[in-house]
C-alpha cells in the first residue's frame, strides 16, 4: 500500500460538480453524478473518475490505499469562502440583546459590534488567536470544509491587522485546511478615528495596505461597502488602491440597505460580493453581466432576523451564487456548512443540485480556485468528502447536523467520524 496513492470505489453517487469555473444560472443544477463511481488521486492530485468497473480495469486497487464508498455519497470538499475566524472575545451579550429586538446597527452605533471585537482582538496575544482559530478549523472540518477564507478587520491598526494575518500564517502551516487571507481593515471606523472615517480612509491607503501588501499577508481586498460604514466613494478609493498594489476584490454589499454594493463590484471587477440582502435588480443584472460571484450567507440572515437574500432570483438571472457560513463572532456565531446548506433550500428557495455548487465549484471561483479545487475533476487537489448516507439529498435533510463521515485533504485521511474525528 502507498501512503501517496488512494483509491474510492463503488460510491452511491459520485458527485463531482465537474468544471473549472463558477456556473451561471441554469448550470447551477448540474451536477455530473456517476453511480457506482471511483476516484483515484495520486501524489495529492486528482488522476481519474468514473465508473469503478472502468477505474478498476485501469488501476489495480492492491497500489491504493482503498476505501468501498458501498451506499455513500462522495463529494468534493466543501470550500467555505467567507468568514473572520479569528478573532479575539465573544459577544453573546449582543447576541441577546438583539433577541430583545435591537438592531445590528443600533448595537453597532453605540459602541457594540465589530469594534467591540476590535478591542478582545487588540487585546489577546498570538498565542490565544493560534489556540482559538486552531478549534475552529477542527469544527469547520468536522462539517466538511477543506478550505477556507479568513478576513482580517478585527484590528483596524496596522499592529493587530497584521496580527490576525500572521496567525492564519502558522495555522495553514499546521491545519489540515487551506486558508486564503482577506484584508479587511476597512471594516469598522476604529474608535480613535471617531467622526473621522475620511482620515481613517487615508490612514489605510497610505500607511496599513502598502505594508501588508509588502509582506504578501493577503491575497484579497474586501471592504464594508454600506450606509454609515463605507461609502460607494470611500470603497471605490481603497479598492482602488487594493488593485494597484496587487489585491484581488471582494466587497461586502448591499447587506442592510440598497446602496449600490453590488453594482460597484462589478464596476471594480470584483472577484465576488457577498451578503447582498437588498440587492437590486440592476446590482443583479450587473454581477451577472460581469461574471462577480455572488456569495450569499443565509446563517446571517437567519441569526439576524433579517429577509433573506434573493438567491432563486440571482439564479434565474444568470449570477453565479456561492453560499458561505460567514463565521463570526457577532452576527453570525456558527461554522454550520449543514445549516448554510438547509437555509439555503428551505428559505431562499435555492434547489438542492444548487445549494450543492454553490458551496463547493462557485466557492472556489469566489476564491479564484475553480482551477484547482471545488470539483472531482482530474488535475485537482484530492479534497474530497464521503457521506454517512447514499445520496447528497441527505445534506439539507437532516437539519443542521454534519452528514460527512470521512474528509480527505490532498488525498489523505484528515477527519474519520467513526475514529473519533480529526486525524494528525
Amino acid at each position: 500500500m502507498m501512503n501517496n496513492k488512494l483509491m474510492i470505489k463503488n460510491a452511491a453517487e459520485l458527485v463531482t460538480c465537474s468544471g473549472f469555473k463558477a456556473k451561471h444560472g441554469k448550470e447551477m443544477s448540474e451536477l455530473h453524478i456517476i453511480e457506482d463511481g471511483a476516484v483515484v488521486v495520486e501524489d495529492g492530485i486528482i488522476k481519474a473518475v468514473g465508473k469503478t468497473e472502468d477505474i478498476l480495469k485501469k488501476y489495480d486497487e492492491k497500489d491504493f490505499q482503498a476505501i468501498d464508498a458501498s451506499n455513500k455519497a462522495v463529494l468534493p470538499g466543501f470550500v467555505d469562502s467567507h468568514t473572520h475566524f479569528v478573532f479575539g472575545g465573544y459577544r453573546a451579550e449582543e447576541f441577546s440583546w438583539r433577541l430583545r429586538g435591537d438592531s445590528y446597527m443600533d448595537i453597532m452605533q453605540r459602541g457594540g459590534g465589530i469594534v467591540n471585537t476590535v478591542k478582545a482582538t487588540r487585546e489577546a496575544s498570538f498565542e490565544e488567536l493560534m489556540e482559538t482559530g486552531l478549534k475552529r478549523l477542527d469544527s469547520m472540518l468536522s462539517f466538511g470544509v477543506t478550505t477556507v477564507e479568513g478576513k482580517s478587520g478585527y484590528g483596524l491598526d496596522l499592529e493587530t491587522e497584521i496580527k490576525q494575518l500572521k496567525v492564519m500564517d502558522e495555522l495553514n502551516k499546521i491545519h489540515p485546511l487551506d486558508i486564503v487571507k482577506t484584508f479587511m481593515g476597512a471594516h469598522a471606523t476604529p474608535v480613535e478615528y471617531k467622526g473621522r472615517t475620511d482620515d481613517y480612509v487615508e490612514f489605510m491607503i497610505e500607511k496599513v495596505m502598502p505594508e501588508i501588501a509588502k509582506q504578501n499577508l493577503a491575497e484579497f481586498s474586501d471592504v464594508f461597502c454600506e450606509k454609515n460604514v463605507f461609502s460607494i466613494e470611500q470603497t471605490r478609493r481603497i479598492q482602488e488602491k487594493a488593485k494597484e498594489l496587487g489585491f484581488k476584490i471582494k466587497l461586502h454589499a448591499d447587506e442592510i440597505v440598497q446602496f449600490g454594493g453590488a453594482e460597484l463590484a462589478a464596476e471594480l471587477g470584483a472577484v465576488s460580493a457577498d451578503h447582498l440582502l437588498q440587492v437590486s435588480d440592476k446590482g443583479i443584472e450587473d454581477m451577472a453581466k460581469s461574471g462577480v460571484v455572488a456569495t450569499l450567507l443565509p446563517c446571517t440572515a437567519f441569526s439576524l432576523r433579517e429577509s433573506f437574500a434573493p438567491g432563486r432570483k440571482m439564479i434565474d438571472n444568470g449570477c453565479a451564487v456561492a453560499l458561505a457560513s460567514d463565521f463570526n463572532p457577532g452576527s453570525c456565531f456558527t461554522e454550520n456548512i449543514s445549516l448554510v446548506i438547509a437555509l439555503a433550500t428551505l428559505q431562499m428557495n435555492i434547489r438542492i443540485e444548487e445549494a450543492i455548487t454553490a458551496i463547493t465549484i462557485n466557492a472556489a471561483a469566489a476564491l479564484d480556485r475553480a482551477d484547482e479545487i471545488g470539483s472531482l475533476d482530474p488535475g485537482k487537489k484530492g479534497d474530497i468528502l464521503i457521506l454517512e448516507f447514499p445520496s447528497y439529498k441527505f445534506i439539507p435533510y437532516h437539519i443542521g447536523v454534519s452528514t460527512v463521515e470521512k474528509v480527505i485533504k490532498n488525498g489523505k485521511i484528515v477527519f474519520d467520524k467513526n475514529l473519533g474525528g480529526k486525524i494528525c
